[in-house]
Order: C-alpha cells, then sequence, then structure tokens
C-alpha cells in the first residue's frame, strides 16, 4: 500500500479506537490493538510491515522522552532498592527462564536466549496506558522499571545474537558490552542534557526551545548509538535531567505550548504503534506453517507464565532487601506484588527484539529459531495486553492498595506556601517596582483570598476523606466491601436557572476627548497592577522551586502548579508579549 493510504488507515483506526474505548469501558490501547488484529484479516493490509529500525530508533526515543519527562525523579531516588534490582537482575532471571522453558520444550538454546530477552523486559508505553489506575506511587515504580529495562534486555540480545549466528563471546566481552551499555548510555544522556541546558539558557523564543526539546531524544539516542551504548539509557538521563531544569531555562508560554503539543504528538505515536502491532502479529501468524502452530501456542503460554511467576518470586525474594511503607502488613505486601505482576505488560520494544533477529547465518542458511522467536514474542505481547489489562482493574479493586493522598496533600502545601510567601514579600516587592498604595492593598486582598481559598479546600478534604472513612468502617460492620473514592470536589461556580454562569452586565462609560492618556489613573493602575503580579509570580516560583529542590513536595506535584503561575504569567503579559 501506499504511504498516503497507510496513514490514512492508521488515523481512521486511531479515531475509531478512541469513540469506542469510552464506551466500551476498556483501555483505549486494548482497543486499538484488536483493530489492528481485525485488519490483518485484509490480506492488502497485512503488507503492512513494522520496520524494527522504526521502532527503535522513531518511536522508542520521543515515547520513552515524553515518559522520562512526566516521571517524578524524587520517586526514582527513594524507590532505587526496587527499581535497579527490577531493571537488571530480573530481566536476565525473566530472559533465562524463559529460555529454559522454551529449550525444554524444543526451541534451539541461542534462539530461546533470544526469546527470553525479547519478553523479559515490561513495556514502559504499555505500563503508561494501562497503569493509570494504580496508586501514584506504586505507578511510579513501575514506570521507572520499565523505562530503565530495556537496556539490559538489549543488551541480553546483543549477547544471544551473537551466540545465535555462531560468533563465541567470552565474560569479558559480556563484562565490557554491560558497562560500556549502561555507563555509556549515562553519559550520553547527561552530555546531551548539558549541551541542551546551555543552549536553552540562551533561547527566548517558544519556537526555538520546543525545536531544541523535540531534538534532544533523537541527539542522546544518537550519541549512545555512535559509542554502542544503550540509547534508552540515554533518552531516559536526558529526559529526567531535561525535565528538572525546564522551569529555570524555559518561558511560561513554550511550557504551555509543550504540555499542549507533547501529549498530542505521543497519542498519535503510541496509538498507531497499537494498531501496527496488531498487523504485525497477523503477518507473524500467517507466516508460520500450520503443523507448528500447537507447539508454539504451547510455548507462548507457558512462557507468559513463567514471565508472570518469576516476576511475582522475584519480588518476594527480594522483600526483605527493600523498604517497607509503614504500616504495611504481609498481607498487603503480597497483593501488592500481585498487582505489579499483573501490570508486567509487554509492548512494542519487544516485538522490535524479535523482529531484529537475522534472516541468515553467515553461510546464507536461515538463522534457525527465528520464526519461534518472533512468533511467541508476538503471542505474549497479546496475552499480557489483551488477559492483563481488562484483567488488571480487577485485581486493583481485590488488592485494596491504601488510597495515596500525598499528590493531594502537596498540592495543597504549595498552594499555601507560595501564597504565604508572596503576602509576605509583598510590601519588598511594591517599594522595589515603585506600587502605589492601592494597588499594593488590591493585591495584598487577592492574595489572602487566594490563601483562604487553598486553606478551605484543604479542610474540605481532609473532611471529605474522614466522612470516607467512616463510611467505610460503617459498610465493613456491615459485610459490604465495595468502597467509593472521591477525589477532591471543586469549588462551587455560581450559576443561573439553566446551570449557565451569569454573564457580566456591560457598562458604556463616556469619556472626554481632552483627557491626557498618560494620566489616567486606570492606565497607571493596570501597569502597576502587571509590574507587581509578575514580581508576585516569580517570587512564587522561587519559592515552588525551593519546595521541589528540598523533596517537599514531588516534581509532578511541582510542574502542576507551574502550569498554573505560567498561566497567570500568559494573562498578566498578554499572549502576544508572552510569545516574543
Amino acid at each position: 500500500m501506499q504511504g498516503l493510504e497507510v496513514t490514512v488507515l492508521l488515523g481512521l483506526a486511531m479515531l475509531v479506537g478512541t469513540v469506542l474505548a469510552p464506551r466500551l469501558r476498556v483501555a483505549t490501547p486494548l482497543v486499538l490493538l484488536v483493530i489492528g488484529l481485525a485488519l490483518g484479516f485484509v490480506p492488502e493490509l497485512r503488507q503492512i510491515e513494522l520496520p524494527p529500525e522504526t521502532v527503535l530508533l522513531l518511536f522508542l526515543p520521543v515515547l520513552l522522552f515524553r515518559e522520562a519527562w512526566t516521571t517524578s525523579l524524587r520517586s526514582v531516588r527513594r524507590s532505587l532498592r526496587y527499581i535497579v534490582p527490577m531493571s537488571t537482575l530480573l530481566v536476565v532471571a525473566s530472559a533465562f527462564a524463559v529460555a529454559g522453558v522454551a529449550t525444554w520444550m524444543g526451541v534451539p538454546w541461542e534462539a530461546a536466549l533470544v526469546l527470553g530477552a525479547a519478553v523479559a523486559p515490561p513495556d514502559a508505553t504499555a505500563v503508561a496506558a494501562l497503569g493509570r489506575l494504580l496508586p501514584e506511587r506504586t505507578f511510579m515504580k513501575l514506570k521507572a522499571e520499565s523505562l530503565t529495562n530495556d537496556g539490559t534486555a538489549l543488551v541480553l540480545y546483543s549477547i544471544a545474537v551473537s551466540l545465535l549466528i555462531g560468533n563465541q563471546i567470552t565474560a569479558w566481552q559480556v563484562s565490557g558490552m554491560v558497562l560500556v551499555s549502561y555507563l555509556g548510555g549515562a553519559a550520553a544522556g547527561v552530555a546531551v542534557a548539558a549541551l541542551a541546558y546551555l543552549a536553552l539558557r540562551r533561547m527566548e523564543s517558544t519556537l526555538t526551545i520546543n525545536l531544541t526539546l523535540a531534538l534532544v531524544p533523537f541527539v542522546a539516542f544518537l550519541l549512545a548509538e555512535i559509542v554502542h551504548a544503550s540509547g534508552v539509557l540515554a533518552v531516559v538521563f536526558a529526559g529526567l535531567i531535561i525535565a528538572w531544569v525546564a522551569p529555570r531555562i524555559t518561558t511560561a508560554m513554550s511550557r504551555r505550548a509543550a504540555d499542549a503539543t507533547w501529549p498530542f504528538g505521543v497519542y498519535l505515536l503510541n496509538g498507531a504503534l497499537f494498531v501496527l502491532i496488531g498487523l504485525e502479529i497477523q503477518l507473524v501468524l500467517h507466516e508460520i506453517s500450520p503443523s507448528e502452530i500447537g507447539t508454539l501456542l504451547l510455548i507462548t503460554v507457558a512462557a507468559w507464565i513463567v514471565l508472570a511467576l518469576v516476576r511475582y518470586l522475584f519480588q518476594w525474594f527480594f522483600s526483605p532487601f527493600s523498604r517497607p511503607a509503614a504500616g504495611s502488613s504481609r498481607s498487603l505486601r503480597h497483593r501488592s506484588r500481585v498487582v505489579s505482576t499483573v501490570a508486567g505488560f509487554r509492548g512494542a520494544v519487544s516485538l522490535a527484539i524479535a523482529l531484529s533477529v537475522p534472516l541468515t547465518m553467515a553461510d546464507g542458511s536461515p538463522v534457525p529459531g527465528r520464526d519461534a522467536v518472533v512468533f511467541v514474542t508476538a503471542g505474549v505481547i497479546v496475552l499480557t495486553l489483551l488477559v492483563q489489562g481488562p484483567l488488571l482493574p480487577a485485581v486493583i479493586r481485590w488488592a485494596k492498595l491504601p488510597a495515596d493522598d500525598a499528590a493531594v496533600e502537596e498540592f495543597e502545601l504549595a498552594q499555601r506556601a507560595i501564597s504565604g510567601a508572596a503576602l509576605l514579600a509583598l510590601d519588598d516587592l511594591a517599594a522595589e517596582h515603585g506600587i502605589s498604595d492601592a494597588v499594593k492593598d488590591r493585591a495584598r486582598r487577592e492574595g489572602y483570598e487566594r490563601l483562604e481559598l487553598a486553606n478551605a479546600r484543604a479542610i474540605a478534604r481532609q473532611r471529605a476523606a474522614e466522612e470516607r472513612d467512616r463510611d467505610d468502617v460503617e459498610r465493613d460492620a456491615e459485610g459490604d466491601d465495595a468502597a467509593s473514592r472521591m477525589g477532591p470536589i471543586p469549588p462551587a461556580v455560581d450559576s443561573d436557572d439553566d446551570g449557565r454562569r451569569p454573564a457580566a452586565q456591560l457598562e458604556m462609560i463616556a469619556v472626554s476627548d481632552d483627557i491626557d492618556l498618560t494620566q489616567r489613573s486606570p492606565l497607571l493602575r493596570h501597569r502597576e497592577a502587571t509590574r507587581l503580579r509578575l514580581a508576585i509570580l516569580d517570587r512564587k516560583r522561587e519559592v515552588l522551586l525551593r519546595l521541589r529542590r528540598e523533596g517537599t513536595i514531588d516534581d509532578l506535584v511541582a510542574r502542576r502548579v507551574l502550569a498554573d503561575l505560567d498561566i497567570e504569567e500568559i494573562r498578566a503579559r498578554g499572549m502576544e508579549k508572552a510569545t516574543d
């Protein structure tokens, strides 16, 4: 098919999936995968192939950079005891466990090791798309794990492919590959982030800032590939660093533009990827001999079960070395391990690894076991997405994990802290910028109103949480285990009988033609109020970043508050000046 036809087909498939998913109450990626599988029954559409280099070089850098950008660096630091073994030792254990089972069921050992490397790492984009129902802390741990485990899997893949095509590898070579992959990838990411920092400090245009940010993941991946290091780790390191320093080196308008465009672009790439995975799986199925399908289906189910068992047992084995949450019981830790096991989805990276296996050996003969590797990998992806995906919400309800209100509490704390700091600094800011008493007093009143609103919201949330806890206790006493959870209640908005906000009345003011416009107090007061508002926003931003730096609030909470401050700044400056 022609490129334009493929583009239109993917667009229509994503549109249909986006419309159907909410009505079916199913996650959108699952619907898109089913649509791709259904389209694969059309012979002409099975000619649409997903080149592995497209996933690894086009989709993966953008998706990983966005996921790293929206990952809490504080959560990563606090969960290193979980992330490091899960993204390294677990990947190795899973790969060898799957390889052992596949070898026992008739797959050559070298091909079985390639299969293990392909299906071992959970996919970052799949976890991000399907794991939103998880508590925030659990979701961040899984997300950070899936961001870094691809590097381990790709090193294993390189070793396994070398063995598969007949090369000999020593223990020293393996150690060198691991060191270069991890240290080189981290160094490449830090280097690119440092260059981007120096460049962004000198930029003020929204367009140039966001173009620079768009180049960062590709440059990081390219640099890592040049030195034969992990491009995945390079992109992740660059994304985490740039996300941390961005509030100091980018403008309010550029941040709002990035937050508006990146999610949409990532959604398009993610949606197209799931549709293409469905089409590619159909292509793989039709290329396998019917006499082999039965055995390969058994290997697929066995590999899927082994991955789940190894993941659960690994978490149980390492639980003495982790730091359990305060007040957590043995039963709660068991339920948490079950949730983490079910949330271990596989996705496009696994398929790209499998499809990257060479077709022929050095002498031109077919690579033994390649078809089995591709088929089983595709089958494991389908099982994890279409079985574990719909199962995850039920497992989360069964687990009854404690509600994670830390983000809400930290958001309220940040709002109160920056409002209070702005009020304390108001007199100094007014004197520094030459603001009149009338404008200063109005800003003070607005500041107190904001602070009172933030306090009222915090009190309302606490009372709602207490009422919810009392209701839960009463329902438990009655034998009803169902729990209802409500988020913070937004402040009510006055409306008329039709439910619409009443429109403000307009008044026409007669103005004399001979008034000296330079002496009009409304214009002077407006300029003074704008200067004072911008100074207050700068002070709030300083306090916010200090709270983030000290670890008082999370990175993602700081980003939410910063978004509100950016919108206020754009309103104060005006769209034209903010865009310049």
